[in-house]
């Protein structure tokens, strides 16, 4: 039913963005929005904490499995997720796509942090084509490595005593190798670190065979199922190795 407002114009007439669609297949990127208040709010470690990572990937295995929306994959880093569709629910209604991904999300990383503190993320759809798929994938990667090295060059700054604003103006614009070689000085290789803090968690959903019985037959019989993995220790996406890695799971959705 219509609602009319006091001129007798249908509300919504002025439902101007609701109508805004995209084609498959797309990124969408989700962003945790304050999450920097998590780490008081639930004692987290710095500057990775296993325990929100745990967090981060049951969302993602949420928001394929459960959440109706469908996604492909998700990789997920420090407090984003990027999921791939190649079928779009709600006939590619961007606005629907984005505030059910978002809200979903939420919902889904309270529960797994035990309901104590109020989530949000926010969301953007990202028009993509099977090519630049890997291309989004390489490029997120890449900020996964300059998140994580960038977090622990900070969290040895401030544990030297200087506080946060200031490590963070102190390593503004310093390239990679810098960074590195600051924490090397302090006796620490970035490189050691888990492949999950480094290069990124991929959640996707995987064709595994499985031995059934058909009662009509009685015969055994071997299925195909469509399951969903995680992997905390993938390639470099920007090798060969990683390259086939991706183009396999990407050829699977």
């Amino acid at each position: 039913m219509s609602i009319l407002s006091r001129n007798g114009t249908c509300m919504e007439n002025r439902e101007i963005f609701s109508a805004i669609t995209a084609l498959p297949p797309v990124f969408v990127r989700l962003d945790g929005r304050t999450f920097h208040r998590l780490t008081e709010c639930l004692g987290l470690e710095k500057p990775f904490d296993e325990f929100f990572h745990k967090g981060m990937v049951t969302t993602c295995t949420s928001l394929l499995a459960e959440s109706g929306l469908n996604p492909d994959l998700a990789f997920t880093f420090s407090d984003e997720i990027s999921l791939y569709f190649t079928r779009l629910p709600f006939s590619g209604r961007v606005e629907k796509i984005d505030s059910v991904a978002a809200s979903y999300a939420a919902s889904a990383l309270t529960l797994a942090f035990g309901g104590t503190t109020l989530l949000s993320f926010d969301s953007r759809v990202i028009p993509a084509t099977p090519a630049y798929a890997l291309e989004y994938l390489n490029n997120r990667q890449s900020e996964a490595w300059r998140n994580h090295i960038n977090a622990y060059c900070q969290q040895a700054l401030i544990e030297e005593g200087m506080d946060s604003r200031a490590a963070a103006e102190k390593l503004r614009g310093l390239p990679a190798k810098a960074l590195h070689e600051m924490m090397h000085e302090r006796g620490f290789n970035l490189a050691t670190t888990p492949a999950w803090q480094r290069r990124g968690t991929l959640v996707y959903k995987k064709l595994t065979e499985k031995e059934g019985f058909n009662p009509i037959t009685q015969e055994t019989v071997t299925v195909e199922r469509s399951a969903v993995t995680t992997d905390t220790d993938l390639p470099l996406f920007t090798t060969p190795e990683g390259q086939e890695f991706l183009r396999r799971v990407l050829g699977g959705a």
